[in-house]
């Protein structure tokens, strides 16, 4: 159960796909505008690693290694179209919001990266925590990323004003600049640095 536990939190701090391996950062230049967006894209992803990840080993070993990428890639899609319909009958609006953002999810380097580096070489369950930890990972520096970009951007957390109307009449301003794509990119690097003084083992030398 230690290695479980350590296979499920590692991908959440010390090992983060974003933050450390700074993978599948692209998404993160359109979803995280608002946070309740980067909440649904973040549940999306740890949903379609989790079960992908669990499904790969399952079959790790009836898969022939020249066609495993194929078989790889439509288990991901199987995934990512049962998440995009499940999004389209409950919460259509946000999945309009996401738009193609939900379907790119079978393109996320993190998804297939996690299959071919653990779930071809370990057992279902942990494959299940690996996969549902690195979503996590992925899904908690999102909702930091939304979070500010929403509140100094837009005033607003899930779209419902935070800021008080008397501070705007002292001459507060919303922030532009933070719902632009590449705020987006500086947040992460300020994240990024923040981890890295912390993690002194993470610091290049």
């Amino acid at each position: 159960m230690g290695n479980i536990k350590e296979t499920f939190l590692n991908p959440i701090f010390k090992g983060n796909p974003i933050s450390v391996l700074v993978l599948g950062i692209c998404s993160s230049l359109a979803v995280t505008v608002q946070l309740k967006g980067a909440i649904v894209m973040g549940l999306s992803v740890m949903i379609v690693t989790g079960l992908s990840s669990f499904v790969c080993s399952l079959l790790r070993n009836t898969i022939p290694n020249r066609i495993r990428i194929i078989v790889q890639l439509v288990v991901v899609a199987l995934m990512v179209i049962l998440v995009d319909q499940v999004l389209k009958a409950y919460a259509y609006s946000v999945s309009k919001t996401l738009s193609v953002y939900i379907g790119l999810i079978i393109t996320n380097c993190i998804v297939m990266g996690r299959i071919e580096a653990y779930a071809l070489g370990n057992k279902p369950f942990a494959s299940l925590m690996d996969g549902l930890g690195n979503g996590l990972g992925y899904a908690m520096i999102l909702v930091i990323v939304a979070f500010f970009r929403e509140l100094l951007g837009s005033g607003t957390l899930f779209g419902f004003q935070v800021i008080p109307q008397a501070v705007y009449e002292f001459g507060y301003m919303n922030n532009g600049l933070m719902i632009l794509p590449p705020m987006a990119l500086i947040l992460l690097g300020c994240i990024i640095w923040v981890q890295r003084s912390i993690q002194k083992d993470l610091q290049e030398k």
